[in-house]
């Protein structure tokens, strides 16, 4: 009976500083948005995708040369 309390007691301990940390960081990154866009998309859908004000980052004919 005490080798199942000692092995209870070092299960809990794991538990407390492996397990824990790893499910509180998995929903901490889990929360995050990623908004992948590709060459294909018009300016105004890439605008939309990351809320921005302006469409004219995501139009190549648009940015300055100087």
């Amino acid at each position: 009976m005490k080798t199942f309390l000692k092995q209870l007691v070092v299960f809990k301990s794991l538990l407390k500083t492996f397990v824990l940390p790893l499910i509180i960081i998995g929903v901490l990154f889990s929360c995050t948005k990623n908004y992948h866009t590709s060459k294909n998309v018009p300016p105004g859908q890439a605008k939309k995708a990351t809320g921005a004000k302006s469409a004219k980052q995501y139009a190549p004919g648009q940015r300055k040369k100087h």
